[in-house]
């Protein structure tokens, strides 16, 4: 069969064991090959890289118009910094090549547009790692909601909130010091916030009210912000996210980040499944979801963990495959809502509509 080639740009601690190892399945120990994709080499300005690169068995290119003129490349893995999104993704485009592009899609909604709309033109699969909507916790609660297995919901609360920032090398990263790019954990996690709820309710977001949290860290981002959202048939429900709360240790920090989804008749909590876990169980938190009623508290389990990551890629190669590829109108759609929040949280949790 036929498979996708692709090439990273982008090649750092992240792309080689998220991206690489796991997502492309280059780690043969832990995982079989991918039916529909492969990838075939890599890019990073920083040409000490290049040796991970060639443990993985990736053609290393010198530079990114030469991995584009390739004609052995099909597709590419945007993975670079967020700023470099947008002109890396859209040069591919333009070359003629398929991409799946990191979160966000880019940093400003103008380039995002114009990214959409040209994978658009140009009959071209173009996708952005929302990775959470195919962790099969998460699948699985949403075919809960579905089913009404907890009644009608009227709530729900989707949160991460953990430390990140007081280590003086943290507050200087881009993280921590760089709204612009994404930094902040409006931009950083509250954007998988809202693209999880709009999944596991099936509802689209179309109006947020925020404040910031009260500013106690020396970091040029917000601390944390509370979020209240509506959907498009009138549902409200809420996010929190901070990098300025502890929540003990790793156990802590991961099992927080999650959700609960309230219904007439019973609760949904999800535990670790906000975050790059996709619960197998060589991972160092085994995430969970559980259904409580006036019967008590079950466990609800997946019959299978695919890796997210595989899950992504398999989506946007099969889409060209099939000649039916695929647009990351949700990855411009995202950028739009972290751009509300912000907005509302700078006029006291004024409502702001998003299209």
């Amino acid at each position: 069969m036929k498979k996708i080639r692709y090439a990273i740009a982008g090649f750092g601690g992240i792309a080689e064991n998220r991206i690489a190892k796991e997502g492309f399945a280059l780690d043969a120990a832990r995982f079989a090959p991918l039916r529909y994709a492969e990838a075939v080499g890599a890019y990073d300005p920083n040409s000490g890289r290049r040796s991970a690169a060639a443990t993985l068995g990736l053609s290393w290119y010198d530079d990114y118009r030469q991995l584009l003129a390739d004609s052995g490349v099909d597709a590419v893995y945007v993975a670079s910094n967020n700023a470099t999104h947008a002109e890396l993704a859209l040069a591919a485009l333009r070359a003629g090549k398929h991409v799946i592009v990191e979160k966000p899609i880019a940093t400003r909604i103008s380039a995002a547009r114009e990214l959409v709309n040209t994978a658009s033109r140009r009959r071209l699969a173009l996708s952005v790692d929302h990775m959470m909507v195919y962790n099969s916790t998460n699948v699985l609660a949403r075919q809960a909601v579905k089913d009404r297995r907890i009644g009608v919901v009227n709530d729900c609360c989707f949160h991460m909130e953990f430390a990140y920032g007081f280590a003086p090398e943290e507050a200087t990263s881009w993280r921590c010091a760089n709204v612009d790019e994404m930094g902040g954990p409006i931009g950083d996690v509250a954007s998988h916030c809202f693209y999880a709820a709009e999944f596991i309710l099936n509802r689209r977001i179309v109006e947020v009210n925020a404040v910031y949290l009260p500013k106690t860290m020396a970091i040029k981002a917000e601390d944390g912000a509370y979020v209240k959202f509506r959907t498009a048939d009138g549902f409200s429900g809420s996010i929190r996210v901070s990098f300025c709360d502890r929540r003990g240790g790793l156990t802590g920090t991961l099992s927080n980040l999650g959700f609960e989804v309230y219904g007439s008749t019973g609760v949904l909590r999800s535990f670790g499944s906000m975050f790059q876990l996709s619960g197998t169980a060589d991972e160092p938190y085994r995430i969970r979801l559980e259904l409580e009623n006036a019967s008590g508290v079950r466990r609800l389990r997946p019959r299978r963990h695919p890796n997210i990551y595989q899950e992504l890629i398999e989506r946007h190669a099969k889409s060209i495959l099939k000649g039916s590829p695929v647009n990351a109108e949700d990855g411009l759609h995202n950028l739009e809502l972290c751009a509300a929040t912000h907005k509302s949280a700078r006029q006291n949790g004024r409502g702001v509509m998003v299209d």
